[in-house]
């Protein structure tokens, strides 16, 4: 059974995020494989891009079963990082309607731009959190994480574990059992980043 493995589909700074994980001394493997998802003992779904084109290339590489299987059925711990966070939402209103995995109900909205809080919403922005376990258990005080997205997920508040203040509420980490995600960049976000990472980690590897 192979640890961590990122998923690759053709989105994201895999790179990076095979880094910080590889820092922390954890192997990855770095697969679009369906049989090394589905023997995951967790995974990563980084992503940087389109929500559409994000979908479009999970039902090309025929990753959405072998996801649905590991995620849904097996209930497998999965960090979504950025898009790989609001690819788990119902749908996105990015460039028309898409529909998305649906393992988180909502949709994924643009955020309003203003003068002096233009979009994309790119640079550091402190945290709110509301569930410090797993994810913000390695980190004191207030977090502050790099961000970088046009785009933020809308769903109840039942899954959402921190917000961000970007003159709109922005929900900026999700957790709802097993399923985890981040709409910040922690392989960019340095030591707090990192101890996020680590606190994950930690939680999948017990």
């Amino acid at each position: 059974m192979s640890e961590v493995v990122i998923v690759d589909y053709g989105l994201g700074n895999i790179q990076s995020v095979v880094s910080a994980i590889e820092f922390l001394g954890c192997d990855t493997l770095v697969s679009s494989s369906r049989s090394e998802i589905e023997n995951a003992r967790a995974l990563i779904l980084p992503g940087v891009g389109a929500f559409a084109q994000g979908m479009q290339n999970l039902r090309q590489a025929n990753l959405i079963e072998p996801l649905q299987a590991a995620v849904i059925d097996k209930q497998k711990p999965i960090l979504g990082i950025c898009l790989g966070m609001q690819l788990f939402a119902s749908s996105s209103e990015e460039k028309g309607f898409h529909e998305g995995l649906n393992w988180i109900p909502g949709t994924v909205r643009y955020l309003e731009s203003t003068r002096e809080l233009p979009v994309p919403h790119v640079g550091w922005s402190p945290l709110t959190v509301s569930q410090r376990e797993p994810l913000f258990s390695r980190i004191e005080g207030t977090a502050h994480m790099f961000f970088d997205h046009s785009l933020s997920l809308h769903c109840d508040k039942t899954y959402v574990a921190a917000l961000c203040d970007y003159g709109q509420e922005i929900i900026a980490a999700v957790h709802y059992g097993s399923i985890f995600g981040v709409q910040f960049h922690p392989e960019k976000s340095q030591k707090n980043g990192l101890r996020l990472l680590r606190a994950f980690l930690n939680y999948v590897l017990k």
